[in-house]
């Protein structure tokens, strides 16, 4: 649907067997490989989720420009506003995104357990981008679903952001679980 330019395919191991040194986190942590590669999820999770930001940024710029070119009834329709509250509240979206993973990375970076943070920042900035997406199309009009406009390959390419590094509904999970285990403590 999007993201023509990642080639993507399945990888299907059957039967195969895995030296001891090639054990995830090594051969003493043996049937931890699980525990060990969701470590490097919330890297994961941050690092999509400032790509989210960035698709956000550029569809908010382009819609502005758009926006401030395209007459209607013989004034920009920049002017009106309905076209200034999707403006005003992708921007506000985009920059409480922005706030929540530069924090979250702080914090990582500070060698803190930033798990749930993490979650809630994917979780956020992959919907946020999807609402920053369909109201860059909307500011367009048709010309948002043409083409020639990065504002449509936006619109299909964002919509896999809420799967990558688990669903949407993964993070809820998390989020949720880790808030539980957290009080219960």
């Amino acid at each position: 649907m999007g993201q023509k330019g990642s080639h993507t395919c399945d990888v299907i191991l059957d039967n195969v067997r895995v030296p001891a040194a090639n054990i995830i986190g090594g051969p003493d942590r043996l049937n931890k490989g699980f525990k060990t590669a969701m470590k490097v999820l919330d890297r994961g999770r941050l690092h999509i989720s400032a790509v989210c930001v960035g698709a956000a940024e550029r569809l908010i710029r382009d819609s502005l420009s758009y926006a401030m070119e395209r007459k209607q009834f013989g004034e920009p329709i920049a002017e009106k506003q309905l076209i200034q509250a999707m403006l005003a509240d992708s921007r506000a979206e985009a920059f409480a995104a922005r706030c929540m993973i530069e924090e979250t990375a702080r914090r990582k970076d500070a060698g803190q357990n930033v798990s749930t943070d993490a979650a809630c920042c994917k979780m956020f900035a992959s919907e946020m981008v999807g609402r920053v997406a369909d109201r860059a199309v909307q500011i367009h009009g048709g010309a948002g679903y043409m083409a020639e406009y990065a504002v449509e390959r936006f619109y299909r390419d964002v919509r896999l952001f809420r799967i990558y590094e688990g669903t949407t509904q993964i993070q809820q999970i998390l989020i949720a679980r880790n808030m539980i285990r957290t009080a219960a403590a």
